[in-house]
């Protein structure tokens, strides 16, 4: 059921669109569906990092997996134990583009003996890689649609893209490889038992929901005929807040475009966050700097200290009538 309800889900938002197209809705799911799930995005994105920039830090608890930086003569490492802003930036950069701690991850599991070994999960990092990266390009790609004239970085990307003129229109690179890491990580909680266990229907409904924005996306573009002319006066007037809803474009096209709408409006409240919360997150954005530099939680309430001397003054005659010796005599 955690699998079946999520695909569920998808397939009747596809069939909403499609149903709402069959009853000439096009102005409700070409225009008032992405301005509102734009503002949604919008909105409860800039709230959940506003919600994680006022949770007190009270401890310095960066992840470190190498030397701190110490004496001179001990070798520091820069990277996996950062000592100043610098290097917290080069590690978050590392990070987010490269997914450096995937890179590095290993698994553990036992074997006969029982024993425990462990190896590296490189599939894992590549997959999360050609996934993510092929995301981005397709949405930097679909910025030719919302302007005029298209810049001309989006026209060199896409040639780079299609580079591999197979058929016409060329086929993309990253249709093929977003499909491929979508399904690997859809096999990944699947087939693996452990990450079976615990994954929940909100960890499989993104995953369909991407998977069906993808799949729609390659078939207006290889399969099922669309007018792009059409379909890039709908963006620009959406782009520019001045909509219209060219005829003839498709029931297909909504369905792509109610997916991607549902997607960002889904986004702010789901495990999809980390997108932004990476950013936020103490054991990634903090120096291990805590041998040279205190650091004081701005979030403490100011406290009335009771000093030992001013306890010893308070109770100097019982102090004294018991026995205990005291620091000032």
């Amino acid at each position: 059921m955690r699998i079946l309800v999520p695909l569920a889900v998808v397939i009747g938002l596809a069939l909403v669109a499609w149903g709402g197209v069959a009853i000439h809705l096009n102005y409700f799911f070409g225009v008032i569906v992405p301005y509102l799930a734009a503002l949604v995005f919008i909105v409860g994105f800039i709230a959940r990092v506003v919600d994680w920039g006022k949770s007190p830090v009270p401890f310095k608890i960066p992840t470190t997996c190498g030397q701190q930086k110490s004496m001179d003569w001990v070798c520091h490492d820069k990277l996996d134990n950062p000592y100043t802003k610098g290097q917290v930036v080069l590690r978050m950069f590392l990070e987010v583009v490269l997914f450096r701690s995937l890179f590095r991850n290993l698994k553990g599991e036992l074997r006969g003996g029982p024993s425990l070994v462990y190896g590296p999960t490189k599939w894992l990092w590549l997959c999360g890689l050609l996934f993510h990266w092929s995301f981005f390009i397709i949405f930097i790609r679909h910025a030719r649609l919302f302007t005029v004239p298209v810049p001309e970085f989006i026209h060199q990307l896409d040639i780079i893209d299609g580079m591999f003129q197979i058929g016409a229109p060329p086929l993309y690179l990253t249709d093929l490889l977003i499909l491929l890491g979508i399904t690997a990580l859809f096999l990944r909680r699947v087939v693996i038992p452990q990450v079976r266990y615990i994954s929940l229907a909100n960890d499989y409904f993104p995953l369909f929901l991407i998977f069906g924005i993808v799949v729609t996306g390659m078939l207006m573009r290889y399969f099922v005929r669309v007018d792009i002319v059409s379909v890039k006066a709908l963006a620009v007037g959406l782009a520019s807040f001045h909509p219209v809803v060219p005829d003839g474009i498709g029931a297909i096209f909504y369905i792509h475009l109610f997916l991607v709408c549902t997607l960002a409006a889904y986004f702010p409240f789901s495990k999809l966050m980390h997108m932004g919360g990476v950013f936020m997150s103490p054991t990634r954005n903090m120096p291990n700097n805590n041998r040279a530099v205190r650091h004081v939680n701005p979030w403490n309430p100011k406290v009335k200290l009771h000093t030992y001397e001013e306890w010893e003054a308070e109770y100097r005659d019982k102090l004294i009538e018991a026995g205990i010796p005291l620091d000032k005599e």
